[in-house]
């Protein structure tokens, strides 16, 4: 293999990555908790896209449990759009570890 085509073939995956990273930033992730109490959803590009809390927890006294729970359902969420992330750019490396944050 010359160099000429290794060089092609590096670029060919830097554009199949940089699609990729736009493509992840375009999904979305939810978690759940306690039967839909509270739901977080997060983006691919790691910002809260929205958070629902049910009613019943909009007391006072709940105030602590909530902030627990957004705090869990937030983590959760984040690590699925984390883990998204490094499954989809494996497949697309091939497992290699590639430089420069890809």
């Amino acid at each position: 293999m010359n160099m000429q085509n290794l060089l092609k073939q590096a670029q060919k995956m830097q554009k199949e990555i940089s699609q990729a990273e736009n493509e992840l930033h375009t999904r979305t992730y939810e978690a759940t908790l306690n039967g839909g109490l509270v739901k977080a959803t997060v983006s691919g590009n790691m910002t809260v896209a929205d958070i629902d809390i049910s009613d019943t927890l909009l007391k006072k006294e709940n105030k602590e449990v909530l902030q627990d729970m957004l705090i869990t359902a937030l983590n959760d969420a984040f690590d699925k759009a984390v883990t998204d992330k490094e499954e989809t750019m494996k497949a697309l490396t091939g497992g290699i570890k590639m430089p420069g944050g890809f």
